[in-house]
């Protein structure tokens, strides 16, 4: 996979390193029209090997990552009022909110009371 990467990073260089100005339009044309050709095909290709490793991925994703997801969705009102992560000593994580983000009124559990 990191091989067929490298040879599509390697041909779009060359297709912006080579001087445009000393062919004429047609050349210009059908070099862009087979580059793009082979990239579509390069993509094809990789999607194609990570097609196992998705499908392998779908029920952890679909049991344990978009839970997770819309609970932190149901629990923040807008990601950009809050700080980056930050790893306390113990190994916690905390996410805090920005000082200067608008006033957040929280939301009830299922109990009625506030989840702080």
């Amino acid at each position: 996979m990191k091989h067929a990467f490298a040879i599509g990073i390697v041909a779009g260089a060359l297709a912006i390193a080579t001087p445009a100005a000393a062919q004429d339009d047609s050349d210009v044309s059908e070099g862009l029209g087979l580059l793009g050709e082979g990239t579509r095909l390069i993509f094809e290709g990789l999607m194609e090997e990570m097609r196992p490793m998705i499908e392998e991925a779908r029920p952890y994703f679909e049991d344990e990552v978009l839970p997770f997801l819309n609970r932190m969705g149901e629990l923040m009102d807008d990601v950009t009022s809050y700080e980056l992560p930050e790893r306390l000593p113990n190994g916690d994580i905390i996410i805090r909110r920005s000082p200067d983000a608008p006033e957040f009124d929280p939301t009830l559990d299922d109990s009625g009371e506030v989840e702080l």
